[in-house]
Order: C-alpha cells, then structure tokens, then sequence
C-alpha cells in the first residue's frame, strides 16, 4: 500500500482536537471522511497518524500527517481532491508527498515548531477573534526574553506540563524560543516561537502563560528560572487559552514535500 504525507493547516475553533472522538468533532475524523471518499482502505475504517495531537481551539499551519492508500495518487491530485472533499471544514491540505513505507509522521519526526500569538490592545479584536490570546495592556518583551532564557536547554519540566501529561518522563530539551513584536492596528502582538523535538502536555500554554506574568510585571524574570528549578506544577502561572497557539511546522531528517514526489495543492 502507497504511504503519503499530508502537510495540513486547520482553523481549531470548530474542533474537540485533532484526535478523533466518539461524538465529537476532530480534525482527524474530518481529512478521514475526505480519504473515504478516494480510498476503499478508508472507507473501511483506515486511519491517519499524525505528528502532534493538538488540543481543542488550537490551530495549525504545518501539521504532519500519513496515510497508506489502496490506491496510487499523483500528490497533487490527491491534495486537490482531499481539499475538495474537506469543504466546509476549515481544513486544508497544503502539500502531499509519496514517502517510503518506513516514514512515520510521528516517529520520524526531529523536531515540531509552535508559535502562539498574544495581541496587547485595548479594543477587542476583531479579524483575531478566536485566533490569538488578547491580554489588555502591553508587555515588556524584554523582561520576557529574560525569562525565557531560564528554559532554554535540557530540563524537568515538571512545572511546566499539565497534570494529565502521559509523558513518560519530564525532561525535555527546548532548543528555542524567541519572541517577536508586529504592529496590530492600535496594538503589539506578540509572537513567541518555540522549537523542540517534541513538547509535554500543555508545554507551551503553561510557558508563554508565565512568560506574560513576566511581561506583565507580575513576575521578575528570575521566578521563572525558580519556579523550573522547583519541579511543582503549582509554581507555574497561567496556563494561556488554546486559540493563540499553533503547530506551526515539523522537521523530519529529509523534508517530505521538497522532492519530485511532492506536489502542492
């Protein structure tokens, strides 16, 4: 059987997250019921896997999937009928590629990319709405970037993952975070780029959550580094909501969709 990776962007609001649920809705379930409708596999019950499994209302630009056809695609045929099965559902698939059989969107994968987007303004936000963190008053980036320094490396993480983390160990290494500043009508958003082989449960949410406290003044930079140190989920700030965070990329050892394979749709 045909394996093919699925480069995919979604809008998260409408789902309960990428994992397929009984009774509700996911993302999963929805580019499952487009293949249904090329593939006799999954009109039988085959199933997609993908890189990350984002929580519910969090969005994505570059997720990752893979799925064994019956049947042998073109790429670009095959994103082009996908995305044409896909409607309404704000899904979209960006890229499809032939791989090998042994490629796995999960397992292959050496690193996934987030970014989360937190808008400072006072007016609410209007063409955001539902797809960034909205915090009132604007926020010291700098003080930021001092905190997030403390992270950055081979850690516990135990403050910074959520109590229902299956994980089976906290230590991670986060290779970055950087924080950049757009103008947004009136406004700063904030852009905070996160980049690690693979994240805990809630990872991010809880780090950026703190990160505001900090920018807030709430917190001097150096709690940040104690709280790491204290390995207590009780010494974490806020845990930011899901509409500002996005998947935004994942890295693999030969990137998929760059070869005579790969066809955008």
């Amino acid at each position: 059987m045909p394996r093919y990776a699925l480069k995919l962007e979604y809008d998260g609001r409408p789902f309960a997250g990428w994992q397929a649920q009984a009774g509700q809705p996911s993302v999963q379930a929805a580019v499952e019921r487009a293949l249904a409708a090329l593939d006799p596999g999954f009109a039988a019950g085959a199933r997609i896997v993908a890189a990350g499994r984002t929580d519910a209302g969090v969005h994505a630009t570059g997720q990752v999937a893979h799925a064994d056809l019956v049947r042998a695609w073109d790429p670009f045929r095959l994103a082009e009928a996908l995305n044409w099965h896909l409607k309404p559902d704000p899904v979209a698939v960006l890229a499809a590629a032939r791989v090998p059989d042994d490629f796995h969107a999960r397992f292959t994968a050496t690193e996934r990319r987030y970014c989360f987007r937190l808008l400072a303004r006072r007016a609410p936000a209007v063409h955001g709405r539902g797809q960034v963190w909205q915090v009132r008053q604007p926020l010291d980036v700098g003080a930021m970037r001092q905190a997030a320094s403390h992270l950055i490396g081979r850690h516990d993480f135990t403050t910074f993952r959520s109590t229902m983390c299956q994980s089976a160990s906290p230590v991670k290494t986060l290779d970055e975070i950087t924080i950049a500043l757009h103008p947004a009508g009136h406004g700063t958003e904030y852009r905070f780029h996160l980049r690690a082989r693979s994240f805990l449960h809630n990872q991010v949410r809880s780090i950026v959550g703190t990160l505001e406290r900090v920018g807030a003044g709430a917190w001097p930079p150096e709690r940040v580094a104690q709280a790491l140190m204290a390995r207590d989920r009780s010494q974490c700030g806020p845990v930011c909501p899901p509409q500002g965070l996005y998947l935004a990329g994942v890295g693999y050892p030969q990137d998929p969709f760059s070869g005579p394979a790969s066809s955008s749709g």
